[in-house]
């Protein structure tokens, strides 16, 4: 998507440690035109799927997945990293590892929001190596539901997780993918499509 391309290029900011800093319009200040572009390439690159849910993970994916289900004129679920006091019932629950956080979290969902009968499709903002995603696809095994694709908006096309999540035969679409990218120089080069 080169609308999403062009604003990594004009507003993200490359850091050690393969770090993109893309807080300015992603994943703490939000541009919303730009999510409904996004969700518009989604609803696109879905759109002929039986999709009754989306599902995504907290926090930075929930914008993109609220309008992405705009689109869809579908719920979204997204999954706690937390329990709280007012999380009622029977839980799926899974760990995951977070790339930006290098730490591990369990991650819950409430069984009665996630079902066998749902097609679900995963939206989040970041696909580094793959461990929010397979935690998500985890969670759908769990209720015996069904993964209908998983929509990216930053996939670091230079770390597994991609690759990992694409050999299990699960359709995985990236608005933008990252071949590479320099701290020093700033530079970001992109997947041709």
């Amino acid at each position: 998507m080169e609308l999403l391309e062009e604003r990594i290029r004009r507003d993200g900011i490359v850091k050690e440690g393969n770090i993109l800093k893309v807080d300015s319009f992603l994943n703490h200040q939000m541009d919303v035109e730009l999510f409904t572009q996004m969700g518009k390439e989604f609803k696109r690159l879905f759109g002929d799927r039986p999709i009754n849910k989306i599902l995504t993970i907290e926090a930075s994916g929930i914008g993109i997945a609220v309008i992405t289900a705009q689109e869809f004129h579908v719920p979204v679920v997204f999954a706690k990293k937390a329990k709280s006091v007012n999380l009622e019932g029977e839980m799926y629950m899974t760990k995951i590892e977070s790339f930006t956080h290098k730490r591990s979290y369990d991650v819950i969902v409430a069984k009665k929001f996630l079902s066998s009968e749902d097609h679900v499709l995963i939206i989040d903002d970041f696909l580094a190596n793959g461990c929010a995603v397979n935690g998500l696809i985890d969670l759908i095994q769990s209720a015996g539901a069904s993964v209908e694709g998983v929509g990216i908006a930053i996939e670091k096309g230079f770390q597994p997780g991609g690759q990992l999540i694409r050999d299990k035969g699960i359709d995985v679409e990236s608005l933008a993918i990252i071949e590479s990218m320099d701290a020093r120089s700033g530079e970001i080069v992109f997947r041709k499509s």
